[in-house]
């Protein structure tokens, strides 16, 4: 029965450093995203004057009051910068963190260059 016991520590202690690594590298992999979306939103806002991050942050923050009233969260972040030729296609991916989980809100502008909500899941 005691080792029964040990064993069942074990695991549990394994299963628990295991799920603490995993949420201390998730956090991590936010930064690099950001930095790297941080650095492709310099490079659209160089060739194409439509890429404000002020009007994005507006747009994302509004998409989630509208689909997620309520809803607190801390941080909203911009992690992928989508800049295709021309503005029809072009995409902003934000993840907003709060203490109930997390949200993706993918913004794309229409042909006249204005933003709007694409998703917000």
């Amino acid at each position: 029965m005691e080792i029964v016991l040990i064993v069942i520590a074990a695991v549990l202690i394994l299963l628990l450093v295991g799920g603490f690594i995993a949420r201390r590298r998730r956090t991590t992999d936010w930064s690099e995203h950001v930095a790297q979306a941080d650095h492709h939103l310099e490079a659209a806002r160089a060739a194409d004057r439509g890429w404000d991050r002020e009007v994005l942050l507006g747009t994302a923050s509004q998409a989630l009051e509208s689909q997620r009233p309520g809803w607190a969260y801390e941080d909203l972040h911009l992690v992928l910068v989508d800049d295709k030729p021309g503005v029809e296609e072009d995409r902003a991916h934000f993840v907003a963190l709060g203490s109930d989980g997390e949200a993706r809100i993918v913004l794309h502008r229409d042909g006249a260059g204005a933003w709007h909500v694409d998703s917000v899941s």
